[in-house]
């Protein structure tokens, strides 16, 4: 591509991504009153729902993700990543029209058999992007998620006065609106000589990691990411819950705390990525990231208030490094003509990671919330995901130790 037309790519794609985290975001502060209400259950019985709906989430993505990420090696990234943007917007209208925790359930089911945006969208900044450069890139695609976070949730708990299905028809809005931007704008990064033939293989949900063996070094990095991604699930499965069950937050309180994080990871990944990396090197900069996330869900664990909550907010932004550095170092080590199927493959990983935690989450948060638990209290999810995260942190250490020159030029 010429210089222009990769910065239009770029442009749409970090935007594109930033539209379907204002979505996503719009839905988070509203969603345990809506399984509440559609279910007519307890908020601990709608944080079991939550937990499943998300499995189902990611279990679709799981399965389908590689083969997007595979069509996209071989029919190119624009009609992949359109597909997915439109997915998200037919989830939302099942939330909206929802009669049923069923039609619930089949919104993210729907979701995840599309794909999400970002799996094409990574592919797209690799397409682009030379592989020195792809740290800070990935990094502006952690800040494109950070700024979604910061309107969306905002957004979405001032519209949930209105009531719990608002965000769900002005997130489909969203959708729609960046489907048709991109119909007519968004240009194919993918030239016909790079593409390579489909394989099979490579688009099954556990063959496909087979791409991780292939190439030295990706699959320990694989293992860090997964073991990060099970940790790190506590905060989807459990944050609105938490937060409404400890400290009696209501949606808006919710959706401000999550523009409060999304700020912080935002300025983090897309001011703070390129300059640490300079200085000090992916695996130190992954390093101190890993350090922070295990220390952070202490910190929720034993948190009194809502000033201690944004303090954290403040202290936790180094975390924002850990997914862009582990994708730059992984994509270092693939060639140009197997990006979508490593992206595939990076997003199999993590959803599989992410279903396994937000169940193993939920689950735990809405037992020590009943009769049943010797203690009950809000604060189990947070500290059992810091030992998780200090876990992915020591595979990383005897990582560093074993391969010295891991992340050096």
């Amino acid at each position: 591509m010429t210089h222009p037309a990769s910065r239009s790519a770029t442009g749409f794609v970090l935007m594109a991504v930033f539209l379907d985290m204002v979505g996503f975001g719009l839905i988070i502060p509203v969603l345990p009153t809506l399984i509440e209400s559609v279910g007519h259950m307890t908020l601990a019985e709608a944080a079991f729902i939550g937990g499943w709906m998300f499995a189902a989430f990611s279990l679709a993505q799981f399965a389908f993700a590689p083969l997007m990420g595979a069509l996209s090696d071989r029919f190119g990234r624009r009609p992949l990543l359109l597909l997915a943007i439109g997915g998200l917007g037919v989830d939302y209208l099942f939330h909206a029209l929802a009669p049923s925790v069923g039609w619930l359930f089949a919104g993210r089911v729907i979701a995840g058999i599309c794909g999400s945006s970002y799996v094409i969208a990574n592919a797209y900044l690799a397409d682009v992007t030379p592989p020195e450069g792809r740290a800070r890139a990935f990094g502006l695609m952690g800040a494109a998620f950070g700024l979604g976070f910061v309107l969306g949730p905002a957004l979405g708990g001032l519209l949930g006065s209105f009531g719990p299905r608002v965000p769900f028809w002005v997130a489909a809005a969203i959708s729609g609106a960046n489907l048709l931007w991109g119909y007519f704008v968004l240009p194919e990064t993918l030239a016909p000589q790079n593409r390579r033939a489909f394989r099979w293989r490579e688009a099954n949900p556990l063959g496909v990691l087979a791409v991780f063996r292939r190439y030295p070094g990706v699959l320990p990095l694989g293992a860090v990411l997964a073991v990060y991604f099970f940790g790190s699930a506590v905060y989807p499965a459990i944050w609105a819950f938490w937060g409404m069950a400890k400290f009696g937050w209501s949606e808006a309180t919710v959706g401000l705390s999550l523009a409060g994080f999304g700020i912080v990871m935002a300025v983090a990944q897309g001011t703070l990525t390129g300059p640490a990396v300079a200085r000090w090197g992916e695996r130190r900069v992954l390093l101190v990231g890993l350090i922070v996330a295990a220390l952070a869900c202490v910190g929720y664990g034993f948190a009194t208030g809502i000033v201690m909550v944004l303090v954290l907010l403040v202290l936790h932004a180094p975390e924002g490094f850990v997914h862009p550095m582990l994708a730059a170092l992984m994509s270092r080590a693939v060639p140009e003509d197997a990006q979508g199927a490593l992206q595939g493959g990076i997003s199999a990983a993590m959803n599989l990671a992410m279903l396994a935690g937000t169940l193993f989450f939920t689950q735990i948060f809405g037992y020590f919330l009943s009769d049943a638990a010797p203690v009950r209290t809000p604060n189990a999810a947070f500290l059992t995901a810091a030992v998780v995260l200090a876990g992915a942190l020591a595979i990383y250490v005897v990582l560093m130790q074993r391969h010295k020159g891991l992340g050096d030029d």
